[in-house]
């Protein structure tokens, strides 16, 4: 007897390589993933202006890429003794105004060189309750603390995200006619908003994105929200807030996504950088025994062979 349901994954097409190169935004659900190809050396690229939740401030990002538009004075303001802008992360706050425009247009050049040579794209959409600040018509990505008297809630409709997904799929055409585009739903709750709010929130993104995907044959989607709400479907795979998955659930969806998306070459290749990265890791008892030094020289000389073979990874 089988005890679970098996949500299917849609096979990739454009199968991912070491060399390809992978562009990730979103949700911090991107960030587990993109934890994922910094550990097994993949080329990629993540969140270069922080976590974004929303599909309208993602679809803001692209639209400045492709029309090479620069963050300007007036899309930055100083709050708290700090700079920042509603159209980036906290992450992205600096200590003075031409210090922060300086790395969000930075991020902005860097992105846009990085996805000319990108093979795909991943979009992880978090929510679709946005926040309008008071004289604005856009949906932030973040509040940065800013008292919440001065932002309209409000619940974006499934046609609102559907154009959303339209322009951000006609940017990357713009940028690059032939990378692939793979949305997912972030699997983390957000509470904060309500059970049922929540609810009918990764409703509407799901329809969205489903809607949107039927007549687009540039993307794709993973399946993430399904694997874990429905497959896994327990709080032991949840870190303790019984909200984020854990890192069992991280490599089970990991694991699920590389299977499907990337070649057997990379998959074999994965496997042997896992050792490496495991070995890399480990801390003696005494380094500078000679059992250990022997063991640095036969390492080293598995980083060389892979660095030869595969000059796009570097092991720091």
């Amino acid at each position: 007897m089988d005890f679970r349901t098996k949500v299917p994954v849609q096979e990739g097409i454009s199968k991912i390589e070491h060399s390809s190169g992978v562009f990730l935004i979103g949700s911090c659900f991107v960030e587990n993933i993109g934890g994922k190809l910094d550990w097994f050396k993949f080329k990629n690229l993540q969140n270069p202006t922080g976590i974004i939740f929303h599909p309208s401030p993602i679809r803001r990002f692209f639209q400045r890429l492709s029309n090479h538009e620069e963050f300007r004075q007036k899309n930055v303001f100083e709050f708290n003794g700090g700079w920042q802008s509603l159209e980036a992360h906290s992450d992205m706050r600096r200590d003075t105004e031409t210090e922060c425009l300086n790395d969000l247009n930075f991020a902005l050049k860097n992105t846009r060189e990085f996805i000319e040579n990108a093979a795909h794209i991943i979009i992880s959409l978090g929510t679709a309750w946005g926040y309008v600040y008071e004289g604005s018509e856009e949906i932030t990505a973040n509040c940065h603390k800013i008292p919440q008297k001065k932002f309209k809630k409000e619940l974006s409709s499934i046609r609102e995200i559907v154009n959303d997904l339209e322009v951000i799929s006609h940017s990357v055409l713009q940028i690059n006619r032939n990378a692939k585009i793979i949305f997912s739903i972030s699997p983390v709750r957000h509470l904060k908003d309500g059970f049922q709010e929540n609810q009918q929130s990764k409703a509407h993104l799901i329809a969205a994105v489903h809607q949107f995907i039927q007549t687009n044959d540039q993307s794709v989607y993973f399946p993430s929200y399904e694997i874990l709400i429905d497959e896994l479907r327990d709080y032991r795979f949840y870190t303790t807030d019984m909200i984020h998955p854990n890192a069992v659930a991280v490599d089970y969806i990991w694991e699920l996504f590389s299977n499907h998306w990337m070649s057997e070459k990379s998959l074999e290749l994965n496997r042997e950088i896992s050792k490496i990265q495991t070995a890399l890791s480990h801390r003696p008892r005494e380094e500078n025994s000679l059992s250990h030094k022997n063991f640095l020289t036969k390492l080293q000389a598995k980083i060389e062979e892979i660095q030869k073979n595969h000059p796009e990874i570097t092991f720091s």
